[in-house]
């Protein structure tokens, strides 16, 4: 079984990153909806935000709220997820969008997760594909 209500488990590469300076977060991720965010949390043993709620739907975080906590450097990564959870034009999608635009994908394990740590540079467009997110 996959889990909490057929959550995901993820493989030892993501639980790896997510454990990473895992003390430095209030969360180490946020995922839209908890049944993204309970395999995070199950696998990794730490803090997963779970955005909009159980299925993603609920209005919580706002966008502000998830912008504040972002820049206050209390989540390391934000999981991709499909942009239809939560609501086409709802709070979790809001997020997801702002999150797209301005921070940079990475491939963690075969998953695509934003690192909320490494901002998009909009001044200066240097290429930042070979980053690196060891250790």
């Amino acid at each position: 079984m996959g889990g909490l209500l057929n959550a995901s488990t993820p493989n030892t590469e993501v639980v790896a990153a997510l454990t990473a300076n895992a003390d430095d977060y209030t969360w180490v991720a946020a995922a839209i909806g908890s049944q993204n965010a309970a395999g995070l949390q199950l696998a990794s043993q730490e803090p997963v935000m779970a955005i909009g709620g159980f299925n993603g739907s609920d209005p919580s975080p706002t966008l502000a709220q998830f912008e504040a906590y972002v820049k206050a450097g209390k989540i390391h990564y934000f999981l991709a997820s499909s942009i239809g959870e939560g609501g086409g034009n709802g709070t979790a999608s809001q997020i997801t969008q702002w999150v797209e635009d301005n921070y940079t994908q990475v491939t963690i394990g075969g998953t695509t997760f934003y690192d909320l740590t490494q901002p998009l540079s909009s001044s200066s467009s240097s290429s930042s594909t070979g980053s690196s997110t060891t250790g």
